[in-house]
């Protein structure tokens, strides 16, 4: 793993525990959603780094 990746998923872990942190009533189900919807984003970070 490269630095870019380490970094992107750091980033990743830390706004999904900052997503849970600050909005604990949030159902399990949106807590998947929002898990899924940055992970989509920082798999669209690394193809737009990789161009």
């Amino acid at each position: 793993m490269n630095n870019f990746k380490i970094i992107n998923w750091l980033v990743w872990l830390i706004l999904v525990i900052l997503w849970n942190y600050g909005y604990p009533e949030a159902s399990p189900f949106l807590d998947v959603i929002v898990a899924v919807m940055l992970s989509l984003l920082n798999l669209v970070l690394i193809k737009l780094k990789k161009k």
